[in-house]
């Protein structure tokens, strides 16, 4: 299944009536350029989950970068301009889906 149909379910999965009025997932582009995500944590099951953070790769000289942590409740990620499909997956294999 294609990362973009996974992201769908783990968000539909999420949603109870309550949870998708407060909280969700936003995906930005960077101005060097790249993109970032940002999916809330709060009240899932992943709320708690460990993460080991990612680097890879430079910003400034490395098309390829990526930066995946969780921090304050949510997972957050910056990479380079060919970087959204794994920085998706980095949250999706992480959150099992």
């Amino acid at each position: 299944m294609r990362a973009l149909d996974r992201l769908q379910k783990w968000y539909a999965d999420q949603c109870d009536g309550d949870w998708e009025h407060s909280f969700g997932i936003r995906i930005d582009t960077l101005d060097n350029p790249g993109w970032t995500v940002s999916v809330d944590l709060i009240d899932t099951v992943l709320q708690d989950k460990p993460y080991a953070p990612i680097r890879r790769g430079d910003s400034e000289t490395d098309a390829q970068w990526l930066y995946c942590k969780v921090d304050s409740g949510r997972f957050e990620a910056a990479g380079g301009v060919a970087c959204l499909p794994d920085m998706l997956e980095q949250f999706l294999c992480w959150a099992g889906y």
